[in-house]
């Protein structure tokens, strides 16, 4: 029995090989393993499941057709696939998660994420998270016509890529604290996310018992994977 975990794959129509990628990791890793966890930014970017981009056409038949073999794929929202509803859901036969979400992976007690919400040191940041995750909000962006809401959608992928630029790389990344806080809240033994795109394995010392985090990889040059099994969960990459 095998579970996989993904994250941060960013499909897009402009990258047609990472696409290439995952619908062959469909076709053979994951239609091979007993469950699929798809932890965040699935997509590039995603205004609504009534957009009828023909890129996400061939992904979502392709999530169908492993959902109606019997193998069980969960998502769960990442910062640029946050407005994936019902719609999408009903369509690939995949079901949502919230974030986060606790799970018993053969016997270890496990936290999922996609991981943004560990980023407490980026105020700007978690301020318009807390904006774009309001139902009104997403009503409202939902409500307004699909040409428009691509035209945000690239706005906000300009600006979010300018202030990348001016962020520094711990500022990006989880913060320490907030990992601890989490994990112990919870009461988990392993914490696994993506989001920050540095995939590693980590030891947490909570001080009075070792917790791990476990960092997926985006799939920008080569794609990312965590595999559990009885064994144990291992960490790798697929070269394209």
């Amino acid at each position: 029995m095998t579970t996989l975990f993904i994250s941060d794959l960013h499909l897009e129509a402009d990258r047609p090989d990472i696409g290439k990628q995952f619908l062959q990791f469909l076709e053979t890793d994951a239609n091979e393993a007993d469950d699929l966890y798809i932890l965040g930014d699935l997509f590039e970017a995603w205004v609504g499941d009534d957009d009828p981009n023909t890129h996400y056409f061939t992904i979502k038949r392709a999530l169908r057709k492993l959902t109606d073999s019997g193998i069980p794929v969960y998502f769960m929202h990442g910062n640029r696939d946050f407005m994936i509803g019902s719609g999408f859901a009903n369509e690939t036969g995949v079901k949502i998660l919230k974030d986060p979400y606790k799970v018993t992976m053969y016997g270890r007690k496990t936290l999922l994420s996609h991981g943004d919400v560990l980023c407490i040191d980026d105020v700007q940041y978690q301020r318009v998270r807390k904006m774009v995750r309001d139902p009104d909000w997403q009503a409202s962006m939902n409500a307004k016509p699909l040409k428009e809401r691509l035209r945000i959608a690239q706005e906000a992928r300009r600006q979010s890529l300018e202030q990348t630029i001016n962020k520094s790389l711990e500022i990006m990344d989880v913060n320490e604290d907030e990992v601890k806080r989490v994990i112990q809240e919870h009461n988990v033994d392993v914490l696994l996310h993506g989001h920050t795109h540095r995939p590693d394995v980590h030891t947490v010392d909570l001080g009075n018992r070792k917790a791990k985090r476990i960092v997926l990889g985006d799939w920008y040059e080569q794609g990312s994977v965590v595999r559990w099994d009885s064994r144990g969960p291992k960490l790798e990459a697929m070269p394209r």
